[in-house]
């Protein structure tokens, strides 16, 4: 009789202590925050900004119906802008959500360096060396987190660039950064009133929305950040774009897409310009959920539904 009260009460114990571990986790998931690659400081993604005025559109019904169909299911928060860039038809959802931009972040300092190119302030040949202790040092890395913690990294300012858009390379990222300044990052984003995002000159990690990326991926189809040539050589080098499970997964393999991709502990996000014969379409997918692997076959399926929908009508 001792030996089976004493199970009882383990049992009721142990009951006790698996309600109690499920609900930290579930504590745990609600507040927990990531890291970026430009810093160690936190972030969370509750934020909405509201809307610009001039710039909303009404999502087009078929095209919200696609859409929906590819989300139904999906667990997380999402944040889509689709555009047709020739015909101006759109959807958006979440839109406005603020994300740690994870390596979104590139794109803009992509722009920077060949606007500084393009100024004759440095050039493509020019080759950039820096320790790699003191890049984490200047960029708040944490050492526990960093991907290197010694030696050099040298790269010519085309192949850093190379390494950072089509494998995103978080080194070749930081040395670019470092020859450019994050002010600078800062003030294109003024400039090009892109208005939902920072780039960590605060202590803050890289943030965004998938309003302002798509408003970057259309100025930038529209030679709105640079001149033709280096429009070109920037639209060439995410079209070699080398992580290709998010937009580009389900498409054929004729598909011609310039995309970026982010990624960073509960984020996924994948960004791109896809040109098809039917007009040139943008494509914003922003999420951050609690098993990002299912987020990135969504955004493929979306990315799916979204391409037959433009090339079939």
């Amino acid at each position: 009789m001792k030996s089976v009260r004493i199970l009882l009460i383990s049992g009721v114990a142990l009951v006790g202590l698996y309600l109690l571990l499920n609900q930290l986790v579930k504590l745990e998931r609600a507040n927990s925050h990531v890291i970026s690659p430009l810093t160690d400081a936190t972030v969370t993604t509750s934020t909405v900004i509201p809307p610009v005025k001039d710039r909303s559109q009404a999502n087009s019904e078929r095209l919200k119906d696609v859409v929906d169909g590819a989300l139904e299911g999906a667990t997380g928060s999402y944040g889509i802008y689709i555009k047709n860039l020739k015909t101006g038809e759109s959807y958006v959802s979440g839109e406005h959500n603020v994300f740690d931009s994870a390596s979104l972040y590139k794109l803009w300092v992509m722009a920077v360096v060949y606007q500084k190119i393009q100024d004759e302030q440095f050039t493509e040949d020019q080759v950039l060396r820096e320790d790699v202790f003191v890049l984490n040092q200047k960029f708040d890395i944490d050492p526990e987190l960093a991907e290197k913690t010694e030696g050099v990294i040298t790269f010519s300012v085309r192949e850093a660039l190379r390494q950072m858009i089509t494998v995103s390379d978080n080194y070749a990222a930081l040395l670019l950064t470092e020859k450019i300044g994050l002010s600078s990052v800062a003030t294109f984003l003024k400039e090009n009133d892109l208005t939902e995002s920072a780039v960590g000159t605060t202590g803050g990690p890289p943030t965004s929305t998938p309003y302002d990326i798509e408003r970057f991926l259309e100025k930038l189809y529209r030679e709105d950040v640079a001149n033709p040539k280096y429009t070109a050589e920037m639209i060439d080098l995410l079209k070699n774009q080398k992580l290709n499970n998010g937009i580009p997964k389900y498409l054929p393999d004729a598909s011609s897409v310039a995309n970026k991709t982010g990624e960073i502990d509960r984020f996924k996000h994948d960004a791109g310009i896809i040109y098809t014969d039917n007009g040139d379409y943008s494509i914003v997918v922003m999420s951050e959920s609690a098993y990002p692997p299912g987020a990135q076959e969504r955004i493929a399926r979306v990315s799916k539904a979204v391409f037959d929908y433009f090339t079939h009508k």
